[in-house]
């Protein structure tokens, strides 16, 4: 008979763990019986969220501040940067079928340490939310005459139907939405290349009025770019839902792995480098504060094939369907997020739905603020904490783990199996934000000021493997073993599919999701987090 302690009696009966379809196991490994897409549909919804439009937006910033030579330079340095960090993060995920958070914790931060991480990855979906749903108000504004505040409204609004049903109603959205979207960004660029060339080497040809190429201005673009670090976060969302690989699926499970987790940014400097092209072409006929907006970008390109009639609907389609498509991420990746944190701190699980409201809101009121006309300068900001973040926990995976042999390989998420914080990320995390920060803002001086990404990046390679060595990996795992006999994987390295009941909400759960409890028998990692007087917890050893 199950033991129920008063201290989980309230998040059973209120949320269950009947309804994880629902929530899309939103503290917990993903288990296979869930996981029943191919490798290629959960690529292709991953890419479908990548679909937004503010890379059009910041390519178009950068290029006519610092001019295309510097920017196309930023554009390639960042997408380097990101490509090389999300790569070890993309791997665990889809490997081991955990999110960003979960990969955290375990990867030198800590149970309670991933926290601050989660706070800034949410913060990272609301200002792309209101990014985003800036750009769809925008094209409101110019299609239907709709008053910016109304279209800030509708674009969240819109939102949350979407989004309730997490991964089974986003894969379909994506898959079914990526063919149309692909053929109104592709086609007219393409009629535009080939019928007006010289429109290219207006573009290869255009400084923004500065003097040529320059260090400090392609690390300001690069800086800008970075801000879009946190976006492999979003990517795992959708590849902790990766089935097992295996012989047989091999090459596909590594294909869509590649292309939908670090190779999103392959496709994000692309639509930078195109918001660049689109901004230098639409720039005389609509100035240089609204060459930036897609829509301005858009209209302009289609005008010169379609039908006056045709080009504004056309265009308003293209920035909806685009803004649909990336902020049902937004949402579910945010919710995600404001979950982890709330539940691992108050050990309350109020569930998912409950904070697809708290991001959408944060997001509604920065756009009514008015965001979009600041924006390079908030995503330069935010970049540094970003960057300093992922690059903590990527250098962790690819140096602590794999060459220093000083972070346990497997990862860990579970609540007593680690320790509350891990100096390790922490500290790495804490001095790469910090001075960057510092640097961003000037305070070691105007010489260094634009190199605030380098810091943000070189730091955590530096410090994230010196504090393990210094530590000796004590503070990773608060215990070896979690009272289970069985493997945690099976014999082809993936997760163990092995059920085992909860001593606490009695539904069976997946080997990676269970530990022994102290009172007997096994718990899930869900009603071991939300067990407040911690009864469950098995002692350190």
């Amino acid at each position: 008979m199950p033991v129920v302690t008063a201290d989980v009696v309230e998040r059973s009966q209120t949320s269950g763990t009947s309804g994880e379809t629902l929530e899309d196991y939103t503290l917990r490994f993903a288990p296979r019986t869930y996981r029943r897409w191919t490798p290629a549909v959960v690529g292709a919804s991953a890419l479908g969220g990548i679909a937004y439009m503010a890379d059009f937006s910041i390519g178009a910033g950068i290029g006519l501040t610092h001019g295309t030579g510097n920017a196309l330079l930023a554009i390639g340095f960042a997408a380097l940067v990101i490509f090389v960090t999300g790569f070890p993060l993309a791997y665990y995920a889809a490997r081991y079928n955990i999110d960003l958070d979960l990969i955290t914790r375990g990867s030198g931060f800590g149970y309670y340490g991933s926290v601050l991480t989660s706070v800034i990855f949410a913060s990272f979906t609301f200002i792309f939310f209101a990014l985003e749903g800036s750009i769809m108000a925008q094209g409101l504004r110019y299609a239907l005459n709709l008053p910016l505040w109304l279209g800030y409204l509708l674009s969240t609004l819109v939102i949350i139907p979407l989004v309730i049903y997490g991964m089974r109603v986003l894969a379909k959205l994506q898959s079914w939405t990526n063919p149309l979207w692909l053929l109104l960004m592709v086609a007219p660029l393409l009629f535009l290349v080939v019928t007006q060339p010289e429109s290219v080497r207006r573009w290869l040809a255009y400084d923004g009025g500065g003097n040529g190429l320059s260090t400090a201005a392609v690390m300001l673009g690069a800086g800008v770019c970075l801000s879009l670090m946190g976006q492999i976060g979003e990517q795992i969302d959708y590849l902790r839902f990766m089935p097992p690989r295996t012989a047989a699926n091999k090459r596909a499970w590594w294909t869509s792995v590649v292309l939908a987790g670090p190779g999103w940014v392959v496709f994000g400097a692309l639509k930078q480098a195109i918001g660049v092209f689109m901004a230098v072409y639409v720039l005389d006929a609509v100035g240089a504060a609204a060459a930036v907006e897609p829509i301005e970008q858009f209209t302009g390109v289609f005008k010169q094939f379609m039908p006056p009639w045709l080009v504004v609907p056309l265009a308003l389609v293209l920035v909806v369907l685009s803004q649909v498509k990336i902020n049902v991420t937004n949402a579910y990746s945010g919710s995600l997020a404001w979950t982890n944190s709330f539940t691992r701190v108050t050990r309350r699980y109020p569930g998912r739905l409950v904070f697809v409201c708290v991001n959408l809101a944060f997001a509604l009121v920065l756009m009514e603020a008015d965001m979009f006309s600041f924006l390079n300068k908030i995503l330069s900001f935010y970049s540094n904490c970003a960057m300093a973040w992922v690059v903590t926990v990527a250098a962790d995976i690819a140096i602590n783990k794999y060459v220093l042999k000083l972070s346990p390989k497997q990862p860990e998420f579970r609540r007593g199996m680690l320790y509350a914080v891990n100096p390790v990320g922490v500290v790495s995390f804490l001095a790469s934000s910090l001075l960057s920060i510092g640097v961003y803002f000037g305070l070691f001086g105007a010489a260094v000021q634009p190199y605030s990404p380098l810091v943000a990046v070189g730091i955590p390679i530096v410090v994230t493997p010196l504090m393990a060595v210094l530590t000796r990996g004590r503070f990773y795992l608060r215990r070896t073993d979690d009272g289970i006999a069985e493997p945690l994987l099976d014999a082809d390295g993936n997760p163990s599919g092995t059920t085992y009941g909860c001593v606490v909400c009695g539904e069976p759960y997946e080997r990676p999701d269970m530990a022994a409890s102290a009172r007997g028998g096994e718990i899930c990692s869900l009603c071991l987090s939300t067990d407040r007087s911690g009864a469950h917890v098995l002692p350190a050893t």
